[in-house]
């Protein structure tokens, strides 16, 4: 059996050949066109094994090559350490690297997600490069009014009312102009959103675990859609510690010799597009009552407040775990606010409004089921406490009957 490593540029692809013997022989270099990796393709037999590493286009080019060759391996570029730290570092040595690591057996595969998945994942993409441009140009906006020492009246510049004050800012000509610029690039891109995010929200209709993760106070669609993509088939992850550190909220650990252990900062090795979302998630958790405002309040009570957030994005994401895994919601979700939200999902999808003057339920049996939900968090939330305050007691007391004996 042949081992082929193949390190792929842009525009080329070096090859190299492990043999039966064990030598590495470097092969021809291929031009990464669909012609010349078709043909490249077409050489290889049912005996052979590829490895690339994940890159922009592998998906793509790891499918042209299984239609040929007998097995085709994504390796994880962040784990191939023999390439990342070699003194000699050139494309053909990276691609013997590669073909000496797959012959025998030590290459880090990396998942292939389903087609579904892929799709979800560029559309999720998409979304979140149109949300930062559409940012950019808020931020160029203010830039130029703090230049100009303006203070735009309101709290928000981008409403109805702040985008007629923007259209006539008092401001130099060339200033202005760049101004009605940015907001005709942001109307532009407004609707690039609204279209991706309808068929996010048609997607997310048709998916059981998108509504799963929703049930978690804090988590919206935008959220639970992005924790979807990236996570895939969640029977991948034994534990929900693995899924933890597969999002980068694992904290690093150190330790050499006797001494002992250190634990630093988060390692950030994850996507961290859905890192950010859940700490985001975090924070609105954190506002409403129930067992996760009181792990926040008690962190915060000895750790920054920063610290205690990662800790409750952490906590949402083993959550995820459990609720994926075990196909169930969340037992301290809120009805009316679940409800309010696949409303909204609804309609993002383009679902039809009811006809004005409908009304589904009154003003008063609104305010009185969500005070009904707040009660019970309320008294969730207290019983954690009680729980946490029950078992900090234990502990100290087998410390005190273990330091006296």
């Amino acid at each position: 059996m042949r081992s082929i490593g193949l390190d792929v540029h842009t525009r080329f692809a070096e090859v190299a050949i492990s043999g039966p013997g064990g030598k590495v022989r470097p092969g021809q270099r291929v031009a990464a066109t669909p012609a010349e990796l078709r043909a490249f393709a077409e050489t290889l037999g049912p005996d052979d094994q590829v490895v690339l590493e994940a890159t922009v286009n592998t998906w793509p080019i790891a499918d042209l090559l299984r239609a040929h060759a007998g097995r085709v391996v994504v390796s994880n570029p962040m784990r191939t350490r023999a390439i990342a730290e070699a003194k000699v570092k050139t494309d053909k040595v990276d691609a013997a690297v590669l073909a000496q690591l797959l012959a025998a057996d030590f290459i880090p595969e990396v998942w292939a997600p389903d087609p579904a998945t892929r799709v979800l994942r560029r559309q999720v993409a998409h979304h979140a490069s149109l949300v930062s441009q559409r940012t950019a140009l808020r931020n160029r906006i203010h830039g130029i009014l703090h230049r100009n020492l303006v203070e735009a009246p309101g709290t928000d510049i981008f409403g109805k009312a702040g985008r007629r004050y923007l259209e006539q800012a008092p401001l130099p000509g060339d200033e202005l102009d760049q101004v009605r610029s940015a907001l005709r690039l942001m109307d532009a891109l407004e609707l690039e959103v609204q279209a991706v995010e309808q068929r996010l929200a048609s997607l997310a209709l048709e998916d059981d675990r998108v509504r799963r993760l929703m049930t978690i106070p804090g988590v919206g669609v935008t959220t639970a859609v992005a924790l979807i993509a990236v996570i895939g088939d969640v029977t991948r992850f034994p534990r929900p510690q693995q899924l933890v550190g597969y999002l980068g909220l694992d904290p690093k650990v150190r330790q050499s010799g006797g001494r002992p252990a250190y634990t630093g900062h988060i390692s950030r090795q994850g996507q961290a597009h859905a890192r950010g979302l859940l700490v985001e998630a975090a924070w609105a958790a954190t506002r409403s009552p129930g067992p996760l405002r009181a792990f926040y309040e008690r962190l915060r009570a000895r750790k920054a407040r920063t610290v205690a957030l990662v800790a409750v994005a952490r906590k949402l994401t083993v959550l995820a775990w459990h609720l994926l895994s075990k196909q169930t919601d969340y037992h301290w979700t809120q009805p009316r606010l679940l409800a309010d939200k696949m409303r909204r999902l609804e309609l993002q999808a383009g679902y039809p409004r009811l006809p004005r003057g409908t009304r589904t339920r009154s003003a008063l049996t609104h305010a009185v089921q969500r005070d009904q939900e707040r009660r019970l968090l309320a008294q969730a939330e207290e019983a954690y406490r009680t729980l946490v305050a029950a078992r900090q007691l234990k502990r100290d007391a087998v410390a005190t009957k273990g330091g006296a004996s």
